[in-house]
């Protein structure tokens, strides 16, 4: 009977959630035409929407620990999920993703990405992918913000292993910014994919940030190292 009912409750908090995406979007739409600041106001708003539907329809409550980086910044991620997308997303004031192409096809989500500043690359050919990135990453270095992306290209479930990738280390190069690690649990709670959606604390953490100017087998060593240890800790105090 509760499973059942979690399931009702997920089901609600779709349609509440991701129905309300398409109505803060095409409020602030004309902001967002004239001013990018319009777009970071309604992906801000609509993300602390779909944490508060979370916390109230499906009991799963949000924390951020650490401190997260206000001016120009490299964040990387662990990736588990669309929650630490989100999360990460409305911790900081003017985040921008490395994303798959094929998003900004995607209604709402691509135009918002491409308004705020979003840098599509396509996955399958990786060297005009990173070629592309530092062209794009050199191009907007004007504008304060900070750039995430995910190593490990993809969502991770947890206990799953992937390989972290070398674009990564390509960009911490090119900013010549600190890098910000971020781990996270939130995989337990809401799962890459399937639709119920668990009931608990999902935690992402700013770990202190990898200061520039470290070798890319030095940097690539140390990012994998304290995220997959945080979150391994993470997953395991919430399993506790």
């Amino acid at each position: 009977m509760m499973a059942l009912l979690q399931v009702i409750r997920s089901i609600v908090f779709t349609v509440i959630a991701y129905g309300s995406m398409p109505i803060v979007a095409l409020i602030c739409l004309p902001w967002a035409l004239l001013d990018r600041r319009g777009a970071f106001a309604a992906a801000h708003i609509w993300c602390r929407i779909a944490m508060w539907c979370a916390r109230w329809i499906v009991g799963l409550k949000t924390e951020v620990r650490g401190t997260p980086p206000k001016g120009g910044a490299l964040v990387v991620g662990k990736h588990q999920s669309f929650l630490d997308i989100i999360m990460i997303f409305a911790a900081i004031p003017r985040g921008k993703f490395i994303m798959k192409k094929e998003l900004i096809y995607t209604p709402v989500v691509g135009q918002y990405g491409l308004m705020m500043g979003c840098i599509p690359v396509n996955r399958g050919k990786r060297g005009a992918a990173i070629k592309k990135m530092k062209a794009d990453v050199a191009a907007g270095r004007t504008e304060d913000g900070q750039l995430i992306i995910f190593p490990q290209g993809t969502r991770v479930p947890p206990g799953e292993k992937r390989p972290y990738k070398i674009g990564t280390a390509v960009l911490y190069e090119q900013l010549e910014q600190d890098c910000y690690p971020v781990a996270v649990n939130v995989g337990l709670f809401w799962p890459a994919h399937g639709l119920v959606k668990k009931p608990g604390t999902a935690v992402i953490e700013f770990l202190p940030p990898i200061a520039p100017g470290k070798s890319t087998i030095e940097f690539m060593a140390e990012l994998e190292a304290v995220i997959e240890a945080g979150s391994d800790r993470l997953m395991a105090e919430a399993r506790g």
